[in-house]
């Protein structure tokens, strides 16, 4: 099998895993694709595989939705989509993937940091808001607003089924409104579209085991083990570029 698609392949079970179970994956599935195809060009590979599996997750997580932290955040995710498509326009590749790296590790701090902080804060409704927009912005330039958006609704006292229908109804949304943005930008077109829809296999397969695992997770176990990955594809792309 060619490299590239293996690492395609390999995005797209880690997508699918990630969408059906309990999520914050992101910060490993860009850095597969930019194995093969390096730059921002990645973004445009990944955003209609994350889309598909979107629509896949609501299809089957149709209940429990949170609306009310939907409306609190979505508005402003909007608004750091947009503002994330602007950086992107002004980058290039070296700075792109430092600024991937950057984002991974400050996404790991706050995790851990609030893994030990008793967060109360998250409860604000202002600080649904702040979260929006630096997740739509996070989500628009690497991907990896997963972990934000996860330790955000956990906070929110919701049951394990509304969690992960919150989360799915929610990424569908602000992956809908990158569409235009990376289409204008030239990351999105007929190339990255037939590129992504090879790792659909993979979305599949990782799909299947997320749904199945979801109620056999020990959450604390599964999230230092996602925590060390992001560690090492950081160190990936600040090392080797």
């Amino acid at each position: 099998m060619d490299s590239t698609i293996a690492f395609i392949l390999a995005a797209g079970l880690v997508t699918g895993f990630s969408k059906f179970s309990v999520g914050g994956m992101g910060l490993i599935i860009l850095p597969l694709i930019m194995f093969a195809y390096p730059g921002p060009q990645a973004l445009g590979i990944i955003l209609p595989m994350y889309i598909i599996t979107d629509i896949m997750a609501i299809t089957s997580y149709r209940k429990n939705i949170c609306w009310p932290v939907i409306v609190r955040t979505l508005p402003l995710s909007v608004g750091g989509v947009i503002l994330g498509g602007w950086m992107l326009s002004t980058i290039d590749i070296s700075e792109f993937t430092l600024l991937l790296g950057a984002m991974i590790i400050s996404m790991l701090l706050l995790g851990i940091w609030l893994d030990k902080s008793k967060a109360l804060f998250m409860q604000n409704p202002a600080t649904g808001h702040a979260i929006g927009l630096f997740a739509g912005f996070v989500s628009m330039t690497s991907n990896a607003a997963g972990p934000l958006f996860s330790l955000y609704l956990m906070e929110q006292n919701l049951s394990k089924e509304s969690y992960v229908s919150t989360r799915a109804w929610l990424f569908l949304m602000i992956n809908f409104s990158k569409v235009p943005i990376l289409w204008s930008l030239g990351l999105l077109n007929t190339e990255t579209i037939t590129l992504s829809i090879q790792g659909v296999p993979g979305l599949i397969i990782g799909a299947v085991m997320g749904y199945w695992l979801l109620g056999r997770l020990k959450l604390l176990q599964f999230k230092w083990l996602i925590r060390g990955m992001a560690t090492i594809a950081a160190i990936k792309l600040f090392v080797f570029g």
